[in-house]
């Protein structure tokens, strides 16, 4: 186990009907392929041993000792081997036949979960051989093996390493409307394993796909799907061997349909259990009467060595998928306009005011403002843009800001703000010369008061501009440009915002309106609060102050939403920043983000009313309430540890 993770498979080896030592073979072949990778885990398709569409055949004594006889023959080839299997065959218990998966480790039966829910429609005749489970538990043993629990309600429990539990379903329990999945993981099991025989007809794999992913979700869990394929009779069917691992909803690994092999993904135990406890409904949604009687079985497992091969996304708050990404981005601008919208309406202006500047915050802001006047039907002139050139402007952004509102038919009004800002220094004392917090601050401050009065004047709100990633690091001059009536960006972090303006210019059909966005998406990030360098370009760059704002997102993200202890971010760090960044970067701006995030809680207590966007907030209202004077050592003496 890796910081939470352990690999694990989903196999459909290639089979023979009534084979069953043909089988045996090649899903021994199977189980070793996978214990050399480093998998703790594998699971096989439903009657994988004799194959499901035995029919008939089911009945036959032979059959059924040779499934026997294949089970030990795998027993003892893989007793070496450190690796949980779950294989299917028929059991015969007390004259009746179960549809069971065996759950096997080093030469032993840990235990044995017949089928519950038994279809019996359309291409389904499983009543004809197989029996539903009666009894709570039975124990039961074949030749030469050891004795074991054959039960439904079965949670393997691998005591040795955290939260690593798993179950099994076969198939139909997938399907039926009380799944055994619902109580088991609620019970505890983190891993369902399913044992699948489920044939391709048009259209299925996709509703196959949905279940699988929809019942991971609800129930918190990684969901390992293996199922039947070629080798399977096609008499009337035909098997592709679906396999699939999803964790909490997400897709890890899939198999090519019609291609029989091993699927492989690292599931992330930490995360899961993380989401449990998270969630709080999550233990109370099944009446205590519901629940079945839980057996535990207890496993002791050798450490595992395994290489981790699991993509790690270095911008988790942005698809990666083309398509997706357009998606999202259209339904944020549509959460924030509307969000807008009844803020506007519920006062009952028509006016809002924004600071403008020529930056990524402020014209995400005013696109949102713009898509709000659209829906309303409002007079753009009514969406007052000021521009308040101090300092450190720069005439590219200046240009853009200036351009921007007059393509999108705001009015805008241009403050400079220099002797203000100078009249200001005299007053308190502050050396022109010295361009300390107090230089920088004066101007934010400044500018903030020019837009509440100004709003005050027109009958309008101000619209703040802050993003989540300036509020993790508090970024952010307090009462400043940290200050506003309502933030439309309070929950959009850095990394996406480009994506959102991104999205904008080119969904649009204004060549000029195009040019500037992409001009903004391209100029540095600055406050522009430091004169310029002599050749006119921003000498104030924002990431090499507080640091690069992909590798604070990452941050932000595993913290509060994954709840990862610090060696985890940076184990995760590693790899999906391998050659981009150096460890001791990456431990260098992980250090500052802790620092920063900590510090600057003050910041975040008072924020201004802003819409949720995504599944990271930092609002104290909702997602995020933590006192402004905690300690950080807890978390820094991990990384010094790390260091």
């Amino acid at each position: 186990m890796k910081n939470g993770f352990i690999k694990v498979a989903t196999a459909t080896p290639t089979i023979k009907v009534a084979d069953c030592f043909y089988n045996a073979k090649n899903i021994i072949k199977d189980i070793k392929e996978a214990e050399q990778k480093g998998t703790a885990l594998i699971v096989f398709p439903e009657l994988c041993i004799t194959g499901y569409t035995c029919s008939d055949l089911f009945l036959q004594t032979s059959l059924l000792e040779d499934a026997k006889k294949a089970l030990i023959q795998i027993l003892d080839e893989t007793a070496h081997l450190n690796i949980i299997c779950i294989v299917g065959m028929p059991l015969e218990i007390e004259s009746k036949l179960y549809n069971c998966g065996v759950c096997i480790y080093k030469g032993e039966v840990l235990g044995a979960v017949p089928k519950k829910y038994i279809p019996n429609y359309n291409e389904f005749y499983e009543k004809r051989h197989f029996n539903t489970l009666t009894k709570d538990m039975q124990f039961y043993n074949i030749e030469g093996t050891n004795k074991f629990y054959v039960n439904n309600n079965i949670i393997f429990n691998v005591a040795n390493i955290p939260n690593f539990k798993f179950s099994i379903e076969i198939c139909e329990d997938l399907w039926a409307v009380n799944s055994p999945s619902n109580y088991l993981t609620t019970s505890g099991a983190t891993i369902i394993a399913n044992l699948s025989a489920s044939n391709e007809i048009v259209g299925k794999s996709q509703y196959r796909k949905d279940l699988v992913k929809i019942q991971s979700a609800k129930c918190m869990c990684a969901y390992l799907y293996s199922s039947a394929g070629e080798g399977e009779s096609t008499t009337d069917l035909v098997f592709s061997g679906h396999n699939m691992i999803f964790e909490n909803g997400k897709c890890l690994a899939e198999a090519k349909k019609f291609e029989n092999g091993i699927v492989y993904a690292d599931i992330d135990l930490e995360h899961l259990n993380n989401e449990r406890r998270r969630n709080t409904s999550f233990l109370n949604n099944l009446k205590e009467n519901e629940i079945n009687e839980i057996l535990t079985l207890n496993i002791l497992m050798e450490e595992i060595d395994f290489e981790l091969e699991r993509e790690i996304d270095r911008f988790p708050f942005v698809p990666k998928n083309t398509l997706e990404r357009e998606q999202r981005c259209k339904e944020i601008l549509d959460i924030q306009a509307y969000a807008l919208k009844k803020r506007i309406e519920h006062i009952g202006i028509k006016n809002v005011v924004v600071g403008i500047s020529g930056g990524l915050d402020s014209t995400q802001a005013l696109i949102v403002i713009n898509r709000t006047f659209e829906i309303l039907g409002y007079d753009k002139k009514g969406i007052i843009a000021v521009t308040m050139p101090c300092f450190g402007t720069t005439d590219r952004t200046y240009n853009n800001a200036k351009k921007l509102c007059e393509i999108l038919g705001t009015t805008l009004l241009e403050i400079n703000i220099k002797d203000a800002v100078l009249k200001h220094f005299e007053d308190i004392g502050q050396d022109f010369d010295n361009h300390n917090v107090t230089y920088e601050n004066s101007q934010a401050r400044e500018r903030t008061q020019i837009l509440m009065d100004i709003a005050n004047k027109y009958n309008g709100i101000v619209i703040g501009t802050g993003d989540l990633s300036e509020l993790a690091l508090g970024f952010a001059t307090y009462n400043g440009d940290h200050m506003s009536m309502y933030g439309v960006n309070a929950s959009i972090p850095k990394t996406l915002i480009r994506y959102l303006i991104e999205y904008f210019a080119l969904s649009s059909e204004n060549s000029e309106l195009k040019h500037i966005l992409l001009d903004i998406l391209d100029t540095p990030v600055s406050p522009e609060l430091l004169p310029p360098q002599k050749n006119g370009n921003i000498a104030q760059i924002t990431e090499d102050i507080v640091g690069p704002y992909e590798l604070h997102d990452f941050f932000l993200y595993h913290m509060i939403r994954n709840n990862f202890e610090p060696e985890k971010i940076y184990y995760l760090a590693q790899k999906a920043f391998d050659k981009v960044y150096e460890n001791s970067i990456l431990l260098k701006w992980l250090e500052k983000f802790y620092i920063r995030f900590f510090t600057q809680q003050f910041k975040r207590s008072c924020l201004p009313d802003g819409v949720k966007v995504g599944s990271v907030s930092l609002s104290p209202r909702g997602d995020f309430r933590m006192p402004s004077d905690a300690s950080m050592e807890a978390f820094f003496n991990r990384i010094r540890n790390l260091k």
